[in-house]
């Protein structure tokens, strides 16, 4: 299964754009000499070109109809190894709605990056072979994070790990390293063969060489289904190609997958000071555990830019967070209360009480406000006030 590079892509997008822009002017003046020109009351009027747009209407796109879309392996469903996966899966059909469930914040967004880059649709569900789609996933051998990394190879494609942050369990950043290495394996060993450079993925590069080069010596292809690799290994693929056979056609297989919209269901937020979940999801307007959720890469629950660049928040709640973090602190006074605005910026030496003292709230009321679960407060940190009139004050 060659994988054809970037430019070969862009030459190939611009001829059928190119010839998408021809049939398009065919068939607009065809219609202009055969119809009447559109009237100006604009009952009954017609369009020009209208008929051919509506030839084209499809029915509204979800994540999965966008997926199969992708899709270019769906020829080697009948493989004797994929069928084996297929019976094996529809055996369990609960399992397969349980993990696609999981799926729901990163599927239309990682199939975007597929798409993007021209590679088979079916990539998209190495997360499910992997690691169930579960961000926090880890094994037993040290691999973590959807696409289950180890250590070391996590640190060759500059996945950053320390005790705050785990690029591993980042999807966007593991997601982006993990077709990297997908696309860098397939160039640099197996002449754009995407099949063999998964097989590496799983198993490592130096056993899928020694592999094809004894499937060669045997006078057979070298390809992946010639291979006698590991055993995981054997059933990578198939059972990849079998979620995708099931996904592709799940009328077919009685699977009932989960509605999923076709836009990513996150937004991301640049970084560019520290801050905990719980003043982001404040911002965001969130609850901390749906923070935490989409970004599982920041292991002790606070966000560095010197580690995460971004930060992801619900899509619907992109604008509200930029406009908050955007909004200037409050100006103090003399005496250093905050006048004129709900927020404040926490200073060197401040607590709880003595905040809440000058602002003439009680501690509770800072804390509830705040989703806060103890006096615990940092320098730089934003509170944010209950609203009181300078009177009341």
């Amino acid at each position: 299964m060659t994988y054809h590079t970037t430019r070969r892509r862009l030459l190939g997008l611009t001829s059928t754009l190119a010839l998408l822009g021809s049939l398009i002017a065919a068939g607009t003046a065809s219609q202009a000499s055969a119809l009447p020109a559109a009237s100006g009351g604009g009952n009954g009027g017609f369009v020009a070109g209208a008929p051919f747009w509506e030839a084209l209407a499809l029915e509204p796109r979800d994540a999965w109809s966008r997926l199969r879309d992708s899709f270019q392996w769906q020829d080697e469903r009948y493989n004797e190894r994929v069928r084996h996966w297929i019976d094996h899966y529809r055996a369990n059909p609960r399992n397969i709605i349980e993990i696609t469930e999981r799926a729901r914040p990163w599927l239309a967004w990682i199939t975007e990056q597929i798409e993007s880059r021209g590679l088979p649709g079916e990539i998209a569900l190495i997360p499910f072979v992997e690691s169930s789609f579960d961000p926090l996933a880890r094994s037993h051998r040290g691999a973590a994070g959807l696409w289950q990394f180890m250590p070391g190879t996590a640190d060759a494609l500059g996945l950053r790990r320390n005790g705050t942050y785990d690029g591993r369990l980042d999807v966007v950043s593991s997601t982006k390293a993990a077709l990297d290495y997908i696309e860098l394996q397939a160039e640099q060993w197996y002449d754009g063969d995407i099949e063999l450079s998964l097989a590496a993925y799983n198993a490592g590069a130096g056993t899928v060489n020694r592999a094809r080069n004894a499937a060669l010596s045997r006078g057979e292809r070298g390809d992946y289904w010639s291979l006698r690799l590991p055993r995981e290994t054997m059933n990578y693929l198939p059972k990849l190609k079998a979620i995708a056979a099931i996904i592709n056609d799940p009328d077919e297989y009685q699977v009932a997958l989960p509605d999923i919209e076709d836009a990513p269901a996150f937004a991301k937020i640049p970084l560019t000071r520290s801050m905990d979940l719980t003043e982001a999801a404040r911002l965001a307007g969130v609850s901390r555990d749906e923070l935490a959720e989409l970004n599982p890469g920041l292991i002790n629950g606070s966000a560095n830019p010197r580690h995460a660049r971004v930060l992801l928040v619900p899509a619907d709640r992109e604008e509200a967070m930029i406009a908050r973090l955007e909004r200037p602190a409050a100006a103090p006074d003399p005496s250093g209360q905050p006048v004129g605005d709900d927020r404040y910026v926490v200073r060197s030496g401040d607590n709880l009480s003595v905040i809440a003292s000058r602002h003439g709230l009680s501690v509770g009321e800072i804390r509830q406000h705040n989703g806060l679960n103890g006096d615990v407060i940092h320098a730089g940190q934003v509170l944010e006030m209950p609203q009181r009139s300078l009177a009341a004050r």
